[in-house]
């Protein structure tokens, strides 16, 4: 299962490649599989290099959230390694 993480377009450029940052790391993806115009300020959820959808902002900003809620929680113990690293084997 691969979970995305919105990601915040910063740069477009003449290839249709953008820039975006995940969470303060930015990578290089190719918009060609987003029918819809991206524009920078935008937000994409991305796979292997390739964004996928674009969402909307107040999405991007909850799903963020929640993200940064159950690093916090790992961090603080609440949420033990075993139960945060569930691996499907």
């Amino acid at each position: 299962m691969c979970l995305s993480i919105p990601s915040k377009v910063i740069e477009i450029d003449e290839n249709n490649y953008a820039t975006v940052d995940t969470m303060g790391v930015k990578r290089k993806v190719t918009l060609d599989l987003i029918a819809e115009e991206v524009n920078i300020g935008d937000y994409v959820l991305i796979h292997v290099g390739f964004a996928m959808n674009k969402i909307s902002k107040e999405h991007a900003e909850d799903s963020i959230a929640a993200y940064n809620e159950i690093a916090e929680a790992m961090k603080n113990g609440e949420i033990s390694e075993d139960e945060g690293n569930n691996n499907y084997v």
